[in-house]
This record gives C-alpha cells, structure tokens and sequence, in this order.
C-alpha cells in the first residue's frame, strides 16, 4: 500500500499528524501522499462537542476557499505530515449538498481563488496533481469544464452498489484525461462485511431501499460464492477512467483484508449475474 489519503478535517489535524509521524518513522519516502484544502483547522471551546463527530476536544474546522486560507491550510498539513511537498492536492466538499444557499458563492470563490492558488502550488513543484474531493457527481461537472484539473476523488458514488450518478462525470473524465479516484467502494460500510450489508450509506442509517438493493448483491454473490467486499474494491477499477480505489482502514486486520481482497479471484460468471439481475448499470466495464 503506497497511496495514502488524509485531510485536515479528519480529525481534526490528527490522521495527519498520526500519518506524517507514521510515515517518518518507517522513513517510507515512496509513498503517495494525497491531502485536501478548503478547511482551516481553528480552535474550539473545550468540552463542546464538534457537531462533526470526531471526539477531538479543543478544535474546530471552517470552511475557507479563498486564496490565503488555501495557503494556510496547506502550509499547515506539510506540518502536520513532516513533509516538503505531496503528491495530490484536493480541495474538499465543494457541492450544493453541502453548501446549501451558498453553494454559487462557494463555487464562485472555489474557481476564482481556491483552485488557482493551488495550480500555483502544483506550478512551484509544492504538488504534482490538483483537483477536488467531493460526494457529489454534479459540482464535478460544474467545475470540470471551467478549470483544469488532474483528478477527482468521487466517494461512493461509483460503485458495486450505484453507478448511474457517476456515469455522466466518468464519461466527461476520460474524455478530458482527469483521473478517478475512486474513494468508498464500500458505501460507508453497507458492503464491508463477509455475511450481510451493514446498517450504514452516505454516513447515515441506510434506508429500507437502499439495504434491500445491498441485500439482492449480497445473494448474488453467495450464488457465485464470492466476498462482496472483494466485488466492492475491484469493480470500480475496472472503468477506464479509474486510476485508483481508495478503503477505509481502521486496523490491521482491515488492512489485510483489503490487500486480500483486491487479490481475490472472481468468476465472470458474478458480473454476468449482476447484470442479469438489474443491479449493474448496462455498459459498466467489469473486471
């Protein structure tokens, strides 16, 4: 595993540090680092919960696109992760899902300030790729044809479980050479387990729908005695536009489970069946 990708927001400055520390140590100067911007990380009050949900006392993060807090944001991660540089830099959670009202004046400042000041860090060599990361398939569009970009991290929204949200992006992405990242193959945990779907989709309670839809992948696979986890990390890299998968990992032994997993053999016979049964959009590409 070489390609590792953090942010401020995750915890709050911590998988940062606790990657850049991890890193140091194992002096692993090959590997790929990918970290976002668009969020500082400022202090909170002590004892408030983050509203976030991560259990980190004294810290908050606010959104800021403009051209000096990308700076602030990045300057700060190299600290964090003990490095001169990284390899992809990502601006994070632009969207109307998560903007709301604001997402034009968002947006706006994304293209005109954001985005630039990181093409002037990929420009000083402080980067080798910009883009963005986002859950969101439209604002992909939105920017795409507006600025140029090197790659997209698109979480959960290509994969085992959906596909046609991301279809339109996938297509424009190949079409303009921007690479795919491919990031929650496991839709937040609803295809992780062995047995059966979890209880979880977009970081939420999964509703009755969206867990039977899990539940008819989970039987087809029985059928073809294949992990679903395994279908989950290999399908999406099967699309052209795919560069790479990227899983949460919380342990060691989730860790080997998905170098297990992207290695496991799977029959042809399981994607034909998939199809067959209205749960992969026609012309998917299948490992």
């Amino acid at each position: 595993i070489r390609l590792f990708d953090t942010a401020p927001y995750y915890g709050y400055g911590l998988s940062e540090q606790r990657l850049g520390y991890a890193l140091d140590s194992l002096h692993a100067d090959d590997a790929v680092i990918s970290t976002k911007v668009g969020r500082l990380i400022v202090p909170g009050i002590q004892g408030e919960p983050s509203g976030d949900g991560f259990a980190v006392n004294g810290r908050r993060a606010v959104f800021d696109y403009s051209r000096g807090g990308i700076v602030r944001s990045f300057e700060s991660s190299l600290r964090r992760l003990r490095r001169g540089s990284v390899d992809i830099l990502l601006l994070h959670d632009i969207g109307r899902e998560t903007h709301g009202e604001r997402h034009e004046e968002m947006l706006k400042l994304a293209l005109d300030e954001a985005l630039p000041a990181m093409a002037q860090l990929k420009a000083s060599g402080a980067c080798q790729a910009i883009g963005i990361g986002v859950n969101e398939p439209q604002v992909c569009l939105e920017v795409m044809s507006r600025f140029d970009l090197d790659c997209i991290l698109l979480a959960g929204r290509y994969t085992l479980l959906e596909q046609q949200a991301a279809a339109a992006v996938l297509a424009e992405a190949a079409r303009r050479g921007i690479g795919i990242i491919a990031g929650g193959p496991f839709n937040s945990g609803l295809l992780a387990n062995a047995e059966a779907p979890g209880t979880t989709y977009n970081y939420q309670p999964a509703d009755a729908a969206i867990v039977q839809r899990a539940r008819d992948i989970y039987a087809v696979c029985a059928t073809e005695g294949v992990d679903v986890g395994a279908a989950a990390l290999q399908f999406p890299l099967a699309h052209p536009a795919v560069v790479a998968v990227i899983a949460g990992m919380r342990s060691p032994a989730e860790a080997s489970s998905a170098v297990a997993r992207s290695r496991a053999p799977i029959p042809a016979s399981l994607w034909h069946r998939l199809r067959e049964a209205g749960l992969l959009t026609i012309g998917a590409p299948t490992p």
